[in-house]
This record gives C-alpha cells, structure tokens and sequence, in this order.
C-alpha cells in the first residue's frame, strides 16, 4: 500500500480565523472540554471522548508517551472513519477512498518521537478561501497530526488554529483587559422598569451602539434572574463578551447598569469602569407598569414556575425565616402573581435598588413605559449631547 506522506500544518493566528467569515472552525477536543467554552461557531468533531481522553492522558503522564499514543491509535481507529468523514462534511469536501485505518498505523508505526517530527507547523502568512480551522487545547499533536492528515488525503484547506484554545484564551483575555471603552451612557432604574427592553430598543434604532451584558451572560442579573434563560460560566461570557468588543462601538456605548456580577460571571474590570464611571440616565415607570413587565419576564411561561419557586425560599429567608416562611412560595403556588411581584418589589428588590444607588447623580431622566418612545427620545439626547460637546 501507498503511504500518503505527512503534510507541512500551516498555522494561522486566533485573530486571523475570527476575522475569516466564511472559515469552518472543527474542535478536536473532548465534549467536555467543548462544553466549557470553545471558539465562537465551531464545530465539536472530537478525536477522544471525556472518557478516553482522560485513559490517554494518564497513560501519557504516568506511563510513557509511547504508552499513550499506542492507547490513542487504538482508541481512533474505532471511529476515524466517522471522524473524517465529519470534517469532510463540515468542510464541504469531497474525501477519496482511502483505507484510513491502515494509513494511521503507518503513520504512527514510529512512536511518537517520529509522528511529531513528521508532522511540523508552519506560519500561514493568509488564509485560504472558506479554511477548515481545527484545533485541540494547546495546538499539539492532536491538533497537528490531524491537519497533517486530512491535508494528505486531500483538504488543502486545512490549517491548524495557533496555540489551540489555550492561545485563544490568551487572546481573549488580553482583549478584555485593554479595551478602551468609548463614552457610555448607563441605563440605570429600579427593577422592573425595562431597562432591558429599552436597550434593546436603541439597538434597533442605531445598531451597534449597544452592549448586552445580560444577554450576553443568560442572565437578568438578580436572584431570579435565570428563570427562562440559560445561564453561561465565565469562559463563554468572555468569549461572547469579545466577539461583541471586537465588532467595535461608533464613538460611544450604551449599557444597562448591573452589579460586579451578572449571574455567576464577573465583569471584566474595563467593562466595569464602563458602567460605573459612564454618564447615569435614569428611567422611570409607574408602579404598575413594572409589574407588568416583571410579570413577563418571570410568570408568563408555564414552565418558568417550578424554576421561580425553588428561588423563593432564599428570598424568603433574606426577608425574615419567621415572619415571611412560606408566603412567597404560597402566593406562587396559589397563582397570586401580581401580589407576588409586587411583595417582591416592596420587600425585596426595592431595597436593595435604593441601597446601591444611594448618592448617585444622573444626568437625564426618561420615562420607560414606553420602550420604543423612552429608545428614541434616549438616542434624540444622546446625540444632541455630543454635538454639543463636539464629539
């Protein structure tokens, strides 16, 4: 049999395979290690599972790296078939028949010494049109050998992502810590008022001026604040937090104000000095109005309320273990909901607003009942503030 010889992996920057629109990004690593964070748009093809990932892994560190690449060969060659048909899919190329089994044991007949050597990277000066990225946790051998591989039989389009998702962390971290936010205007206002829907609102009317931190965190950003939303670690918030960095603001930013954290992910400190040093517009709305609104947001989905009532016994704790045990919880299952809400505001939220705004100034205030008028007289202010100032 022919021996398709290794080929040369070119490696191409975090920075250039974000830039790419059209590249395909396939993750090589196990689902775990996807399920924590992984590029934005990629793709899980993974060559071990958790499972095996965690046998080679040992046998690498306590055995011999021989040891864990004879456990690797054996453990590909059960699904390399499926594995690179999968990258041929994603790839949108058309493999040869090739008896894939039998060229990854010549390739890896040398023990590992001789498959790394075989299979060296190269800087990609540009990417090719629509790249298939693939990548492991450090850009190693998994990564390597399988560019290597799929450029052999073929997919001239292969490049390796440098430094692997540990290099792109890196990326992204930096990238947060030196942004540079432009002016921002922070929407502040008690709970319930819609400060959500009114940012929401801006970003119709001028795209690109906003930035959604509770959408970008699957999370409202108080203690029910995950009710209907899926909530992310803070891996994927920073991630998802620098893809919208990285697209740029048009001279200024507008913010809803939240605390430090935002459900369980913190506030990179440029993105907090944003919300905290920015210029404070307060929005207002009548009593029942924010009713309504949290009302929406939390009850108006059947299958929100199993989620609510196992927040409720927190709350009611908070409040007073004796005096409040069980009503909250009580007013939920009775399908009290406007009585809830409003308990909630007066005993809960509403404190907890006036305690951490105590002292603050604000340079306008709007009225938020009506997000789409409150949006548009916010961006008619906004703009004629910075004529003004000749920004």
């Amino acid at each position: 049999m022919v021996l398709l010889a290794p080929a040369l992996v070119p490696v191409a920057s975090p920075r250039a395979v974000l830039a790419a629109r059209d590249a395909v990004v396939i993750d090589l690593r196990s689902p775990g290690e996807f399920a924590l964070d992984h590029l934005p748009g990629a793709s899980n093809v993974p060559l071990f599972d958790d499972a095996q990932r965690a046998i080679v892994g040992t046998l690498y560190a306590r055995s011999s790296p021989d040891a864990a690449l004879a456990e690797a060969r054996k453990l590909v060659r059960g699904h390399l078939d499926l594995l690179v048909r999968e990258i041929a899919r994603l790839g949108d190329w058309a493999m040869p028949e090739v008896d894939l089994v039998r060229q990854l044991d010549l390739w890896t007949q040398g023990g590992i010494g001789a498959l790394e050597e075989s299979v060296p990277s190269v800087p990609c000066p540009s990417l090719p049109l629509r790249p298939v990225v693939l990548h492991c946790w450090r850009g190693g051998l998994r990564s390597r050998s399988v560019t290597s591989f799929v450029r052999a039989l073929g997919l001239e389009r292969a490049v390796a992502l440098e430094g692997g998702y540990r290099g792109y962390r890196e990326w992204v971290r930096a990238g947060i810590e030196g942004w540079q936010a432009p002016p921002s205007f922070v929407l502040r206002g008690w709970t319930g008022v819609g400060k959500s829907l009114v940012l929401r609102e801006i970003e119709v009317l001028r795209p690109g001026w906003t930035l959604d931190l509770e959408a970008l965190a699957g999370h409202r950003g108080s203690i029910l604040g995950m009710v209907g939303l899926e909530p992310c670690n803070q891996k994927i918030f920073e991630s998802r937090l620098f893809a919208r960095l990285e697209r740029g603001f048009p001279g200024l930013c507008v913010v809803e104000g939240e605390s430090r954290k935002v459900g369980n992910t913190v506030l990179p400190e440029p993105v907090w000095r944003a919300i905290d040093r920015g210029t404070a517009l307060e929005l207002v709305a009548a009593g029942e109005r924010r009713v309504e609104v949290l009302t929406q947001d939390y009850l108006a989905r059947p299958e929100n309320r199993a989620e609510i009532g196992a927040q409720l016994p927190f709350i009611e704790q908070r409040l007073g273990p004796v005096k409040f045990h069980g009503v909250l919880t009580a007013l939920l299952s009775q399908g009290r909901d406007r009585e809830l809400v409003e308990l909630l505001l007066e005993r809960y939220y509403d404190p907890l607003y006036r305690s951490s705004e105590r002292g603050r100034g604000y340079a306008a205030t709007f009225d938020a009942s009506r997000p789409p008028e409150a949006a548009a007289r916010i961006v008619q202010w906004i703009e004629a503030r910075l004529v003004g100032s000749g920004s």
